[in-house]
């Protein structure tokens, strides 16, 4: 690993590893529950002296200290990785990596984990993945791509609904709706490529047939040329119980997921993984980061939904419980193109993260509201939370986001994790408090 560079001192992990050496200086940019994740985890690394999160939130204020950048301020966050002689910067949202941040960093020597912005385009632009799947004919829907709303308020005619569309850019998460019907198909489009409800994100389109299945979520480390693939996970999109409502961010996740199995990563590494990397290379891109591929398990299995060059939310939340691991090590072994050689070690307990959202979330919502019960509802051995939309206000933490909290549970089953989740959700409250109650339900009883 690379010497990092603060004071001599040596320190015992928790899996009794004596490390010495100088420490490390990290920066975690994003302020959400997948960065005060990342926070959290890295924080246990005995490598690891301090940590800066820009902007973080009240969760990563216990645990570390905030640094008022916005995560797309890359300019200033460059300056301040340069005056502060950081060490290590891990990306976490998809903004930063689609305006360059990883180019920049490079440039001035400063290392970072997380893919160029050329490589970022799997994720920024839905036109430039599809594409490169046709190429290398890598599994996925059906689809068709628009740069004029006429033509594709005209290609609706001749569908079989329900259809996906899906904005080309990056737009939070919600750039994608299901239409059951050409009216709704007419609104959305109508709504991306006139009305600019996702402002540029929306001027292009892709309009995909509706594959159905049920989803599974895939991480990879990738250093190049190799990879090493997390543990599963499985994401509830809809903001409502039984997948109902408007399309989200995430309000909630677990793992293991219980639609995987072996013979499906095999043909996953063989048909999806392997050839996307081989597209890249053609393209003059070496992929270096974490590549997470959204997959829908159909009859003929897997097939890609989408492209995520960062790690998931709420699947973060969800994963790093279970990663015994040291984070640290695995980052910079992406970055140094030797991952093949790390072995990653899981808990192997499963795990349940439930999302308290804000009242009218993901639409409009308000904010400021106190939140209680967070020290009773934690439990360190088997009980973790972190925050989303939170802030400190008047000594107090407020809510300041559509997410407000991730409640991730480890039990010996599926069941276990879900309920002891669900007993920690229930002591936490705010004024319009809104969650799932059918997160991992099905993992559950199945």
């Amino acid at each position: 690993m690379k010497a990092a560079r603060l004071d001599s001192k040596s320190s015992r992990s928790r899996h009794g590893c004596l490390y010495s050496g100088k420490l490390m200086k990290v920066l975690v940019i994003g302020g959400g529950g997948r960065e005060h994740a990342l926070v959290w985890k890295l924080k246990q690394s005995p490598t690891v002296d301090r940590i800066f999160c820009a902007p973080g939130n009240a969760g990563t204020a216990a645990i570390a200290d905030n640094v008022a950048i916005p995560a797309t301020d890359v300019i200033q966050l460059r300056a301040f990785a340069k005056q502060n002689a950081i060490d290590l910067t891990v990306v976490g949202p998809d903004d930063p990596l689609a305006l360059g941040i990883v180019d920049l960093f490079n440039a001035d020597r400063l290392r970072i984990f997380g893919p160029t912005k050329a490589a970022a385009r799997l994720e920024s632009s839905k036109i430039f993945a599809k594409e490169l799947m046709r190429a290398q004919k890598v599994p996925t829907a059906e689809a068709q791509t628009f740069s004029d709303s006429n033509h594709a308020l005209d290609y609706c005619e001749q569908l079989k609904f329900p259809v996906v569309i899906k904005a080309d850019g990056l737009a939070l998460g919600k750039g994608v709706i299901i239409a059951s019907d050409r009216a709704e198909a007419k609104t959305a489009i109508n709504a991306m490529m006139n009305e600019m409800s996702f402002g540029d994100a929306g001027r292009r389109i892709v309009i995909e047939e509706f594959l159905r299945g049920t989803e599974c979520s895939l991480h990879a480390l990738v250093d190049g040329k190799n990879y090493r693939l997390l543990e599963s996970a499985r994401d509830h999109k809809r903001a409502f119980d039984g997948d109902e409502g408007p399309n989200t961010g995430g309000m909630g996740a677990f793992s293991p997921a219980n639609n995987w199995n072996p013979q499906l990563q095999t043909t996953f590494e063989t048909t999806i993984m392997q050839p996307l990397l081989e597209g890249l290379r053609k393209e003059g891109v070496a992929y270096r980061g974490l590549l997470y591929p959204g997959l829908m398990i159909t009859g003929d299995g897997p097939r890609v939904l989408e492209f995520n060059c960062r790690f998931g939310d709420p699947e973060t939340q969800a994963l790093l419980p279970r990663l015994k691991s040291d984070l640290v090590p695995l980052l910079e072994a992406t970055i140094d193109g030797t991952i093949d050689i790390h072995a990653i070690e899981w808990d192997e307990r499963a795990s349940v993260t439930v999302v308290l959202a804000s009242a009218g979330y993901p639409g409009k919502y308000e904010t400021g509201k106190k939140i209680s019960g967070l020290g009773e509802a934690a439990n360190p051995e088997a009980v973790q939370i972190f925050h989303a939309g939170t802030k400190v206000d008047n000594g107090e933490v407020v809510t300041a986001g559509g997410r407000v909290l991730a409640v991730t549970a480890l039990g010996s089953t599926i069941k276990a994790a879900r309920e002891r989740a669900y007993e920690a959700v229930s002591v936490i409250r705010f004024d319009g408090c809104h969650y799932r109650r059918d997160i991992a339900l099905s993992a559950a009883t199945g």
